[in-house]
């Protein structure tokens, strides 16, 4: 259950505040459809991280464990700096609303919003770690749901009201123990 429980709830931590959140705000604005925007959401995160989990898999089967741990130890810790800088949407990504509706509209934007996110690194270091790459990705896409379903569906209320400032020192807090795991299994490995 490791494998679903831990990247669920670090993706929904890292996810608060990140672009692809404030991408569901300004898409749940612009549309007022929130059906195919979760949709959306739903298969753009599917692919994507499908995508980072199999990366994350073949790292794993590549290196040693301790040579893994020191990776995964390393990369939890730079991403838990990370996730400590505030996200910004850019206005190039929501460019495509005019030409389709909200399903592919959310679709293609969440996919290209995701790719190099802290997010998707997650996933290929959480792909790496644990054993069961299928619970990963249902995971870490569970975890983009918890945090970006409330968005599309309470608009600017949830957005403006949740303390962004704590989450994000939770979900640096929760990769830095994810790190700190990592460096001890790559001491006794």
């Amino acid at each position: 259950m490791d494998s679903f429980l831990v990247p669920t709830a670090i993706v929904a931590l890292a996810e608060i505040g990140d672009k692809t959140q404030l991408l569901a705000l300004v898409l749940a604005a612009r549309f007022r459809k929130p059906w195919p925007i979760i949709a959306g959401i739903v298969a753009a995160t599917l692919a994507n991280h499908a995508a980072a989990g199999a990366v994350g898999a073949w790292v794993g089967s590549i290196f040693s464990d301790a040579v893994l741990h020191w990776i995964l130890a390393a990369s939890f810790a730079a991403t838990a700096l990370w996730t400590l800088v505030p996200d910004k949407l850019d206005d190039e990504e929501t460019t495509t609303a005019r030409k389709f509706g909200p399903f592919v509209t959310t679709l293609i934007a969440f996919f290209l919003a995701e790719i190099g996110d802290k997010t998707q690194i997650a996933t290929v270091m959480l792909a790496a770690q644990y054993p069961e790459l299928w619970l990963v990705i249902i995971g870490t896409t569970v975890g983009m749901l918890i945090a970006n379903v409330p968005v599309v569906l309470a608009g600017n209320f949830a957005a403006e009201k949740l303390p962004l400032t704590l989450i994000r020192r939770l979900a640096a807090s929760a990769f830095f123990i994810l790190a700190i795991v990592a460096g001890y299994k790559a001491l006794c490995a």
